[in-house]
């Protein structure tokens, strides 16, 4: 199975390039990577890279309906950036699906997410169950 970046034209140039600027940014602030941090760094990368893989597919069926989530969702820079396109992934996929098998999808792209932000970004649980 291929890639999402393999399959758009611009795809494995994203990745360099966000690579690119994280490493002159780092060398700008004096914070190289250490060599532990580096796999940490690369594990975060793929794990990103398994989301939108995961959060493309999802949405495969509304790509000609939404193609500005699909398109949003292939361009994300970071996971933080993702984890805002859920909305919009949901919404495509409740066209496409319905509202129920929407947010069963939804709820399971969201535990892909674990360990990956920063608290205040993560789901919590309503009073309503959700």
């Amino acid at each position: 199975m291929k890639h999402a970046a393999d399959q758009h034209p611009n795809g494995p140039r994203r990745i360099t390039r966000y690579r690119l600027r994280n490493s002159i940014s780092a060398l700008l602030h004096g914070s190289l990577p250490s060599r532990h941090s580096a796999r940490s760094e690369a594990r975060a990368e793929e794990r990103m890279e398994a989301i939108r893989d995961v959060m493309l597919a999802a949405t495969l069926a509304a790509r000609e309906d939404y193609p500005h989530v699909v398109r949003r969702i292939t361009h994300a820079t970071d996971i933080q950036t993702l984890w805002y396109l859920r909305g919009d992934a949901m919404l495509a996929l409740a066209a496409i699906h319905g509202e129920k098998a929407a947010r069963h999808r939804m709820a399971e792209i969201s535990g892909m997410f674990h360990g990956l932000l920063p608290r205040g970004l993560t789901a919590r649980k309503t009073s309503l169950g959700h």
